[in-house]
């Protein structure tokens, strides 16, 4: 199982940074969310031309505020920058996001993604489209100078949208899904609609809040204040219910090192082909020895 880090930052130069540490420490990958601050993609259009061997990678792009022709010229402007380093993760955001934020329709969002992806796929590879659906036309290429293609992974959580990450994108990329959830729900309904589609290997990037503390009754309260939000949000509350779980704190892998190897080690058993750790504590303390235990997983 390979092994990434996760970050967020409203500090462009902080994220270069950190994505230097992270490569100078030996780990995989480094994950950038597209939330509300410093865009994801512009972020690693730097990162991509300073910082050398790390895979980057985005958890995810929201779909709906960009046409899959404007995100796949971001994407293989990336991949050019970077020597080809970049996976894109791409999800529907929320509908209370879409609609009451964005002002789009949430409607058949299961249909919306499979149609969109049918645009950006092709495109990040480098060919051209000729795609007219019920939702949106997608006609043309995108010519980027030395730019490797772009594989495309997909939030998906229910399994409709396994269904289409399967067919249609290299994997999944999942946010606040347990290792009972993985195992039971998530992997085996991938991997079967992957072997009825014929797509081959599927890839399942999990992040999750990690702590090597033994402060664990502190380290969970910090989590459920920190990720509060995702118990409002039907789609990981919806996980959380599958795990048994209360809430963002009953998920994340806190404890010592031997508990947060072990809870690792649970996600590798439940078929996780990458881990990357959102490290979630400002405890200097728990900062490194957390750093340190993942860097022993390497």
């Amino acid at each position: 199982m390979r092994i990434g880090i996760f970050a967020s930052d409203d500090n462009l130069n902080t994220l270069v940074e950190r994505a230097s540490q992270a490569e100078a420490d030996g780990f995989d990958s480094f994950w950038l969310p597209q939330i509300f601050g410093v865009d994801a993609l512009s972020a690693h259009t730097l990162i991509g031309a300073t910082v050398p061997r790390i895979e980057l990678g985005t958890a995810v792009v929201p779909t709906y505020p960009r046409h899959p022709m404007a995100l796949a010229g971001q994407a293989r402007t990336v991949s050019a920058a970077s020597g080809g380093r970049l996976t894109l993760g791409v999800g529907l955001s929320h509908q209370m996001v879409v609609e009451g934020m964005w002002g789009y329709s949430f409607d058949k969002p299961v249909r919306h993604m499979r149609e969109y992806l049918s645009a950006l796929v092709p495109l990040c590879a480098g060919q051209s489209v000729a795609f007219t659906g019920e939702t949106l036309t997608a006609n043309g290429a995108i010519s980027v100078d030395d730019a490797p293609p772009v594989p495309v992974m997909v939030a998906a959580l229910g399994p409709a949208m396994l269904k289409v990450a399967a067919e249609l994108t290299a994997g999944t990329i999942t946010w606040m899904t347990g290792p009972r959830t993985l195992g039971d729900h998530t992997v085996p309904t991938l991997v079967a609609a992957a072997e009825a589609a014929g797509t081959g290997e599927m890839r399942v990037v999990t992040s999750l809040p990690v702590a090597v503390t033994d402060d664990v009754e502190g380290a969970r309260a910090r989590a459920a204040r920190v990720f509060s939000v995702y118990n409002q949000l039907p789609s990981y509350r919806a996980m959380l219910d599958r795990e048994g779980a209360d809430g963002p704190a009953d998920v994340a892998i806190v404890g010592s090192e031997a508990e947060v190897r072990a809870g690792i080690e649970r996600l590798r058993s439940a078929g996780v082909t990458d881990f990357v750790a959102s490290e979630f504590s400002t405890d200097p303390v728990v900062i490194t020895e957390t750093r340190e235990l993942l860097k022993s997983l390497l």
